[in-house]
């Protein structure tokens, strides 16, 4: 059967099969055409004046042809943009339960600060005079977080959180390089359970990447980092709690062990969330750490928004910091844009602006309202909730490392599927389903067919309970033998599966009309 647009109306829509409809439309579940199909070349619903006559400056690479991007009138656009959004799954629609990626609620204040004039609306080319309230957001925000962490310098520019692991990197390799090491130290550390950024930024800036291995309890031991010390080893990389959901408690011990060795201590920040006004990183001998705003401070987070991930620097980093940094000055604050304005000495730029003056003002809005008391509180509610999520289910899901608690986040493996014939990835399917946003599949890579699950502090225990009820349920099918509930969902979605090998290895890149489709005669 086919559809006003030509095509075959059980296309992938999900219910499809039972009640078809003529546009495929399910009542309010609205199946919209391609904007390449609705649209028309020819018109738009923008009027815009013809330019005046210029001579191009790019050399002969200025288009030729006509961009080929369809024209929509105002109500199309909404509706597209609309519809969009109710296939969209987010935080404010319902539990997210991704690990690792900490989806907390981003409260509605944060918002309304970080729309106000001064800060919606500032540029960076601004005059200095003109942008001090900016500016000591700026600065205020940098005391909180070398406060929470007890560090004693911030690097504001990073632009997210693999961009604040190369700061710190490069931080460490300037003040290897001012010890006349530069040549000798090129060794980084990296335990199997870290995020695959760590390697990668090490790698980049032209370290040698060598694995620390995992063990059977999720821990780094410090007997295996002393195994791996020497005179040509610059740093670890070592992310505390861990991406196995677990706080390493040989933390201290390692630190003494690298400092003892001549090198740094890396601390990859993505979980920080989990231990703010409980741990400071900087009282475990941490030299550098990353601190994903998104995460740990509620600021937006996915969807190739802006990110923010400052940088903290101990005293023996601290004077590399890179630029541009604020300062208080005899006239105000200052924004130091050179490094030959600076007393100390930064490695160089990270980025030609700082530019996320949101994040920060969410940030710090986050930070004012809760208090040091209230941050504290939602860390423990963060591994509170974990903790609960993980006693509901661990009789019938498996824990790799054991019934031990676990921080922020609870780490299950696929060995309770054994002989199911569902995968993780099924069950991921089976949720979305059941009205969830899958988890975290398959990371940690140190875990078999890993299940990484996250709650945050935003969830009410009424939510976690619904949330363990479903994945009790869909446990017990599986090992029932429901194994077409799994392996055939979702099929609720807008779309159905996806053949996602074949879409990676023979992806369409471009749209192309379709043939046209004549009506049948009567």
């Amino acid at each position: 059967m086919l559809n006003r647009q030509g095509r075959p109306s059980s296309a992938g829509e999900a219910g499809t099969n039972a009640h078809p409809t003529f546009t495929g439309n399910k009542a309010l579940a609205q199946i919209e055409p391609l904007l390449f199909e609705i649209g028309r070349y020819d018109t738009t619903g923008v009027d815009i004046d013809e330019p005046e006559a210029f001579t191009p400056r790019l050399g002969g690479l200025e288009r030729k042809e006509a961009i080929g991007l369809p024209g929509l009138s105002e109500p199309e656009t909404m509706r597209h943009y609309v519809r969009l959004s109710q296939m969209n799954y987010g935080i404010d629609t319902g539990l997210f339960p991704l690990g690792s990626c900490t989806m907390k609620h981003n409260a509605r204040l944060n918002e309304r600060m970080a729309r106000l004039p001064g800060f919606s609306d500032v540029h960076p080319l601004q005059p200095v005079s003109t942008v001090q309230g900016a500016l000591e957001l700026m600065n205020e925000l940098g005391r909180y977080l070398v406060t929470l962490t007890n560090m004693t310098a911030v690097a504001l520019s990073p632009k997210a959180g693999a961009h604040g692991e190369l700061c710190g990197m490069m931080a460490i390799k300037a003040a290897i390089e001012a010890r006349g090491e530069g040549k000798t130290r090129n060794v980084v550390l990296v335990p199997d359970s870290a995020h695959g950024t760590n390697p990668a930024t090490a790698a980049l800036i032209g370290f040698v990447v060598k694995p620390v291995p995992a063990r059977e309890d999720g821990w780094v031991h410090v007997e295996d980092v002393k195994e791996r010390l020497g005179p040509d080893v610059a740093a670890i990389m070592l992310t505390n709690p861990n991406t196995c959901g677990l706080f390493e408690p040989q933390v201290a011990e390692i630190a003494k062990a690298i400092h003892d060795a001549g090198a740094y201590f890396y601390c990859d920040g993505a979980n920080f969330n989990a231990i703010v006004g409980k741990a400071k990183p900087g009282d475990l001998g941490v030299d550098a750490m990353h601190i994903n705003l998104h995460k740990t401070f509620s600021t937006p987070h996915g969807g190739g928004g802006p990110g923010s991930g400052p940088v903290v620097l101990s005293e023996r980093l601290a004077p590399y910091a890179p630029v541009p940094f604020v300062r208080v000055g005899t006239n105000g604050f200052e924004l130091v844009e050179q490094a030959s304005d600076a007393a100390e000495k930064p490695f160089g730029r990270m980025t030609a602006f700082h530019g996320q003056m949101g994040m920060y003002v969410r940030a710090l809005s986050y930070m004012l309202s809760h208090g040091s008391d209230g941050m504290k509180q939602a860390s423990e509610d963060a591994v509170l909730n974990a903790n609960y999520i993980r006693a509901g289910l661990s009789d019938l899901l498996s824990l790799p490392f054991g019934n031990k608690p676990c921080m922020h986040e609870v780490l299950f493996d696929d060995a309770w599927l054994k002989d199911t014939g569902v995968t993780t990835l099924d069950v991921a399917k089976a949720m979305i389903d059941e009205g969830y946003h899958p988890m975290t599949m398959y990371f940690p890579l140190v875990v078999h067919g890993a299940m990484l699950i996250e709650p945050t502090e935003s969830e009410s225990k009424s939510s976690l309970d619904l949330f363990i009820a479903t994945l009790r349920d869909l446990a017990f099918a599986a090992k029932n033998g429901d194994k077409e509930r799994f392996t055939g969902a979702p099929y609720h979605a807008p779309r159905r599966r996806l053949d996602e090998t074949r879409a990676a290895r023979n992806p369409v890149l471009k749209w192309t009309p379709p043939s046209p489709v004549a009506e049948a005669a009567e």
